[in-house]
């Protein structure tokens, strides 16, 4: 792990987004609100997974340090092929949180996959990637909107 000992504590900010493609049927089923899949609510069982992701990031990335989270809130949205997943994370410490951001979206975005193969196999994940971060020695950063 990196010695972070000499740096200084502050407010952390990051934001990660992943595209699920779901397919014509899957997408109608969320139009009409029938969010169930056989595996039961699709939407918020990938929040908590996306959650719980964020929490275990340092135990699953080798070199990340674990981190205390002051906040995670997901988006997830329907777009005209499929979710969009958005995870925000914010800490106050010596090190960034973009890994607790991307490891959240895309735990979130392996989740509804789980939740709909049985409906679908053909759903593809992609386009996953840091959105933006605040903090730390960097600065900020935001990605290019194209």
């Amino acid at each position: 792990m990196v010695d972070v000992s000499a740096k200084s504590a502050t407010r952390r900010r990051a934001v990660a987004s992943v595209c699920v493609v779901l397919g014509a049927d899957l997408i109608a089923r969320f139009e009409r609100n029938e969010l169930h899949g056989p595996k039961g609510p699709v939407v918020q069982t990938a929040i908590i997974a996306g959650t719980m992701a964020v929490k275990n990031t340092s135990m699953l990335i080798p070199f990340c340090h674990p981190l205390p989270i002051e906040h995670c809130g997901f988006d997830i949205d329907l777009t005209d092929d499929g979710l969009l997943i958005r995870c925000e994370v914010t800490t106050t410490g010596k090190t960034g949180i973009e890994m607790e951001a991307m490891t959240g979206a895309s735990v979130a975005a392996l989740t509804v996959y789980d939740m709909c193969k049985a409906m679908n196999k053909a759903i593809r994940i992609h386009d996953l990637h840091l959105v933006a971060k605040t903090g730390g020695k960097s600065g900020a950063y935001h990605a290019d909107p194209s």
